[in-house]
């Protein structure tokens, strides 16, 4: 880390705005003024509540303040911010205006979103303000336009928030090609990376500009979190996710706070916590809900009510995590187990969200697993440990985009530009044979589709420079720039009023009219579809579904689940643990044992005519179902007949006919050869993954010029050209494209890999009469997806009872 300056020089009007605020510039604020005087992009990893956001702008600041008498050209940029939130960006824009007015100086600072309306973008491109604070998506449909050298050719800062939220993405790989493009634009301008939760600074700093030199700068790392595990009511359920059994607590701890972020990992988790918040709320205290779904000037009022005070909770998912400045929050409630760190230490930092008083944070298990996930992620934290993915391998389909995306902002040769997008982190070990596939995928659809002329973007001149082949290729590509795929969403809207917000469309569609379902806080009756609307009406006090969204659940971080291993061979840290806990662990120390941090625990027992496996590799849910599938195959092979299996955070269980001698050659490596392709060419989920692909890669359109296409024409086209090309073109570069997310996203088989080659050798293999007592939360999960409502606690607490009746008895 580079060494902090105590001291520089502000212009006097900064200096004197300071002054009258009784402030004064910190350390790492100066540090990033000084780096960036130097000629130097900086990374600043800073608390929130640290003024991470002020020593972004600090240098813009002093720039176009000290420059007043050499005049800054008027209508020429100066610096872009870029934020991974639109909410972020409008927040940001607003706390700038008031330094700037006060001082007042002639800078003038925009923000531009998706929700910015059309004739000020227009303003915007024409006569560009000081300062632009947008996202990566309205970042990359600057650059699109003929003019975008000159408009960018001024261009001195670009500042990156919450630059962790993106690295990892897709949404940091159209970034990194965006700032190579930059680069190219305006060479002398320098990168401000801002983040608090980076957990490989160097990294990211190469993401930032991989030309350097980098300086990273730390600002410490703030007061100590304060951190307390609840275990509600002396009783800790098995199985469950929706914590309903903490609810009175979760409660009290709003009730004895002036302000309180209640958050969840799911918009459903969402839905139900709130609702029953709302049901004990004898108080009357004004409580939100706040999450993606919403309508957006529903989510606007909340966030206004916040600001202004005017609320004492609000339940929200991961909508809320990143840089909105509410100094006033007093607690933050994680419902649920945080299954990442960074994630975690991101949600407490908006507690106090000033830097020198510590955060104060209550964590609630829904479950015994989920007990040690969050003892280990409260002591984790407490020791400073961060988690969360470096800068990824670029993906091909983001790569296509951005290729048509620079031909609409004039022709391009293809040597220039693959030397461009090589210095994008992501991309710098691309081979010139694959971005040459990729190219001529994107001028002609490639070898199986070149015949139809929809698929013809780009041609090729004389003088060998790609053109696109006419003004609708550039107003489609603006129309669907981006690489945020959401499930197919429907309008709900209340009979003869306003638009409530959005479901996934596949929800809808399972429902019949007199339906309930929770959403927005409220009980609603579906009254059937009006146009492209679902219309309800408000039904309070009916039972209801929850909408199971398919977006919003986070996977547990490798780092995370090591720690929860540790954690089950340290008994000394165990007697932290709440007394059932302690007592379910000591349980299966007698009947079984515990896993061992670097092997795994793998048990078998007969259980209603079955032979249940049930191993504890705590890999998440995506690797566990992924092993589940491909473990089932390999039984079936082998004879022993599996019916099923079913998975969690921590554990797999598959139940078979036939009884298991031998498991050792189950878990062999090798599984992920033959087996794995075998299962893809067999499974939809390649479908569906290739239907992503192809929407970002715009091989299919979602909006045309005053339209949109529903889910069902996208997956009917996506699915349609998946089978033509795997039969005509196998090797087609979109199908590469689809296999890699396939392999990363979906199915985890990276981390699923790594577990198997951890584990060689190192199989403790149990032979039970019985279930085991570590075995019941997962026997709970299966056949639970059916039920619904309130009821789902009391069954599963019924059904444990039986099952820890059993698994108690010794031989």
């Amino acid at each position: 880390m580079d060494g902090i300056p105590q001291k520089i020089a502000l212009p006097t009007a900064l200096a004197a705005w300071f002054a009258r605020r009784g402030w004064q510039p910190r350390p790492h604020q100066l540090a990033v003024l000084e780096r960036t005087g130097a000629g130097r992009s900086v990374l600043l990893t800073a608390p929130t509540g640290g003024g991470k956001t002020l020593a972004g702008f600090l240098p813009s600041l002093c720039d176009l303040i000290g420059e007043r008498e050499m005049a800054f050209p008027d209508g020429k940029l100066h610096t872009l911010y870029l934020s991974p939130l639109k909410a972020l960006a409008v927040d940001v824009r607003r706390n700038l205006e008031e330094p700037i007015s006060d001082m007042d100086v002639p800078i003038r600072v925009e923000s531009r979103t998706g929700d910015t309306p059309q004739s000020r973008r227009q303003r915007q491109r024409k006569n560009p303000p000081h300062m632009l604070l947008t996202t990566p998506e309205q970042l990359a449909l600057l650059l699109s336009y003929r003019d975008a050298g000159r408009y960018f050719s001024h261009l001195r800062y670009v500042v990156i928030d919450e630059l962790h939220a993106l690295a990892a993405n897709k949404r940091g790989d159209l970034l990194a090609l965006g700032l190579a493009r930059l680069a190219a634009m305006a060479p002398a301008a320098r990168q401000i990376g801002l983040s608090a939760t980076v957990a490989a600074p160097a990294q990211m700093a190469r993401f930032l500009d991989p030309a350097g030199p980098v300086s990273v700068i730390d600002g410490g790392p703030g007061p100590q979190p304060q951190i307390a595990v609840l275990a509600a009511s002396a009783r800790v359920p098995w199985a469950g996710h929706m914590t309903l059994h903490a609810m009175a607590d979760v409660y009290n701890a709003v009730k004895a706070q002036q302000t309180t972020l209640v958050f969840v990992n799911t918009r459903a988790q969402a839905e139900v916590v709130f609702n029953h918040l709302w049901r004990l709320n004898e108080d009357s205290l004004p409580i939100a809900l706040h999450h993606g779904s919403l309508a957006p000037e529903q989510r606007r009022k909340v966030e206004a009510a916040m600001v202004r005070g005017a609320l004492r909770a609000v339940v929200c998912t991961s909508t809320l995590d990143l840089g909105i400045d509410w100094g006033a929050v007093d607690l933050v409630i994680q419902v649920g187990a945080p299954k990442g760190l960074s994630r975690l230490v991101q949600r407490i930092g908006r507690a106090n969200h000033r830097l020198d008083e510590p955060s104060h944070a209550l964590l609630v298990p829904s479950n015994r697993f989920e007990v040690l996930e969050c003892q280990a992620a409260a002591a984790a934290v407490m020791e400073g440990e961060l988690d969360g993915e470096g800068p990824r391998r670029g993906g091909l389909d983001v790569l296509a985009q951005h290729i048509l995306g620079t031909a609409c902002g004039g022709p391009f040769v293809a040597a220039a530009l693959y030397a461009e997008v090589c210095r994008a982190v992501p991309y710098e070990g691309l081979s010139r044979d694959t971005f040459d596939r990729v190219v001529d995928y994107v001028a002609t659809g490639g070898y199986a589709l070149r015949q139809y002329e929809r698929y013809a973007r780009l041609i090729v001149d004389s003088e060998g420079r790609h053109h696109v082949t006419g003004p609708r290729v550039a107003r489609q590509y603006r129309l669907n720039v981006g690489t945020i795929v959401q499930e197919p969403m429907i309008n709900v809207r209340l009979l003869r009023g306003r638009n409530l917000g959005q479901i996934e469309e596949w929800f809808i569609d399972q429902l019949v009219v007199g339906d309930t379902f929770a959403f927005a806080g409220e009980i609603l009756r579906f009254e059937g579809m009006r146009e492209t609307s679902a219309t309800v009406s408000r039904a309070p006090g009916r039972e209801a579904k929850v909408p199971s969204y398919y977006g919003g659940k986070f996977p547990l971080s490798t780092y995370l689940a090591a720690r929860v291993r540790d954690l089950l061979a340290d008994q000394k840290a165990q007697k932290k643990l709440p007394g059932p806990v302690r007592d379910w662990l000591s349980m299966q120390r007698r009947r079984s044992v515990l896993p061992a941090p670097e092997g795994l625990l793998v048990e078998g027992f007969p259980r209603g005519g079955k032979h249940y496996l049930v191993c504890y590799p705590f890999e998440g849910r995506l690797a566990h179902q992924t092993l589940g599938m491909l473990l089932t195959r390999r039984m079936e092979r082998a004879g022993h007949r599996p019916f099923g299996f079913v998975a969690s955070e921590y554990a797999l269980a598959v139940w078979s006919l036939n009884q298991v001698e031998d498991v050792d050659p189950l878990f062999g490596e090798d599984m992920l050869g033959d087996d794995l392709e075998e299962w893809l060419a067999e499974s939809n989920l390649m479908k569906r993954t290739f239907r992503n692909v192809a929407l970002i890669a715009g091989l299919i359109d979602r909006r045309h010029p005053g339209q949109e296409k529903t889910g069902r024409q996208m997956t009917f086209s996506s699915d349609l050209i998946y089978d033509v090309l795997r039969k005509y073109e196998p090797d087609h570069i979109l199908l590469r494209a689809t296999q890699a997310d396939a392999a990363t996203g979906l199915l985890d088989i990276g981390r699923l890999g790594q577990m198997l080659g951890r584990i060689q050798g190192r199989i403790d293999y149990r032979r039970l009469e019985r279930v085991s007592p570590l075995a019941v939360p997962l026997m709970l999960e299966i056949g639970k997806e059916a039920v619904h409502g309130d009821s789902m606690e009391d069954l599963l607490s019924e059904a444990a009872e039986d099952l820890i009746e059993e698994a108690s008895r010794l031989i």
